[in-house]
């Protein structure tokens, strides 16, 4: 059929139009190898926008080994020619993207994938890893000089990554600003039970192992990410408020403690439900491991690991990092005393829900028990540095700046507060000044003066 002239004259209006389009849009570059946070440079990757992981690993505790496929759905932010992600220690045999085999390169912890075809800004695309070896803890002063990330226990894995471990045994986007929801699928030998985040989706023998599929599909920080495997007595159920709970105890510990996890682990989780605003996830509970060489305990999302059963304060901490930490995640680390701080003001707060010191008095304890000259006044909150950025200044005297904006606006203000915090920036990330924003805007006052004084000077305030 032939075109009459207005018609061949429309075609070839779309067509130049179509050019220029093209011609127009940027040329493919390299996305950057980190998001720019200046305590981990490196952290996280520029050019996409991770959506959703699928985890599928082998674990050999005899042996130390791991053999992983991890599957990355992801958004182009820009036109890609290569991407990067953070893989530490373990050795990549094959990257794929949409399928198709794709080159990559290593530099240290960095894995550059270049796909055959670049990649369209605003496409979703999918890039899958294999990969292997023996993943090894991290460690230096960051975390109370503490190993963390994948550490060996007696009859498994203690897996807690805070906060640059998550590749230490998975590729990813490794930075809590770049949060995605997860399928975790753990294969480990039979006997032993492998925890994970979210809800139990299936778990079967076959050959001599057990195969455990996980589900997280609220967005979650890679550092929250747990495959911790071991013996584990189970306990599940639902809070008085009908919450699902998911305890696992090592029953090395089991018998030795005063303090009943399941107990505590349901009232805290409703009680906080209350304060803080709804619970965030699908369940909630609790991975108690007899690891003696890890010091400290993790808010891993929906489930805290704990290397001991520790007391009834730590675990009402780690639950109220559900909140601030899991849900309402640090845009950089450097604002980790909205995790900390508040985390610590719960413990204060339970003390006064239990009846046994008011929130006042825990201020002041803190406060009087430490004199002037003390190197913890030097300490910035808002800004405590790298290898202090688990300093207890952090969490003390980031629970003392709430307690002090408590008594400047009010009880009725400064509760109103918190759950309008966790609901505004619920699955999201968010800053210290986000966070005086809207301090301000729910309490009608200006304060730059307190924030100044207890989050961004050095020296003890004076009262």
């Amino acid at each position: 059929m032939a075109l009459s002239r207005s018609a061949r004259s429309g075609v070839l209006a779309t067509a130049a139009a179509s050019f220029l389009l093209i011609a127009a849009a940027p040329a493919p570059t390299a996305g950057a190898p980190g998001i720019g946070d200046p305590y981990f440079p490196r952290l996280g990757n520029g050019g996409f926008d991770a959506r959703h992981y699928d985890l599928d690993i082998a674990y050999t505790p005899d042996t130390g080994r791991l053999d992983g496929r991890t599957t990355l759905r992801a958004r182009a932010t820009q036109n890609l020619s290569s991407f990067d992600l953070d893989l530490q220690q373990l050795e990549v045999t094959r990257v794929e993207v949409d399928g198709r085999r794709a080159r990559f390169t290593r530099d240290g912890d960095e894995i550059t994938v270049t796909p055959r075809d670049a990649l369209r800004k605003g496409r979703t695309f999918t890039v899958s890893v294999v990969y292997g070896g023996v993943p090894e803890a991290l460690g230096g002063p960051i975390v109370f000089g503490s190993s963390y990330g994948w550490m060996k226990t007696g009859d498994g894995v203690f897996v807690a990554c805070e906060p640059n471990a998550a590749s230490t045994w998975f590729p990813s986007s490794d930075h809590p600003a770049d949060k995605a929801t997860y399928d975790i699928r753990i294969k480990a030998p039979k006997g032993l039970t492998a925890v994970s985040n979210g809800r139990l989706v299936s778990t079967y023998d076959r050959h001599g192992s057990t195969y455990t599929h996980w589900r997280e599909s609220r967005p979650m920080a890679t550092y929250l990410a747990t495959a911790t495997i071991g013996k584990f007595d189970v306990r599940t159920g639902r809070t008085p408020g009908g919450t699902p709970i998911y305890v696992a105890v090592d029953p090395v510990l089991k018998n030795g403690s005063t303090v009943d996890v399941y107990a505590v682990t349901a009232a805290a989780t409703d009680y906080w439900s209350q304060v803080f605003g709804p619970y965030p996830f699908e369940e909630t509970g609790a991975i108690v491991d007899d690891m003696p060489e890890a010091g400290f305990s993790l808010e891993v999302q929906s489930k805290p690991a704990y290397s001991a059963v520790r007391s009834e304060s730590t675990i009402v901490h780690e639950l109220a990092h559900q909140w601030f930490g899991d849900s309402v995640s640090v845009a950089q680390w450097k604002d980790i005393w909205l995790n900390e701080g508040f985390a610590t003001y719960a413990q204060w707060l339970w003390a006064e829900h239990q009846g046994t010191r008011s929130a006042h008095d825990s201020f002041r304890a803190g406060y009087d028990s430490r004199p002037a000259d003390s190197a913890f006044w030097q300490i910035k909150p808002a800004d405590p540095q790298r290898d202090t950025m688990f300093a207890s200044a952090v969490y003390q005297r980031g629970a003392m700046t709430l307690q002090m904006l408590r008594e400047r606006i009010g009880d009725p203000a400064f509760f109103r507060l918190l759950p309008a915090w966790t609901k505004l920036h619920r699955y999201g990330n968010a800053d210290t000044d986000d966070f005086i924003r809207l301090a301000e805007r729910a309490s009608g006052q200006q304060l730059d003066d307190l924030f100044d004084t207890w989050l961004f000077t050095a020296g003890k305030p004076t009262l």
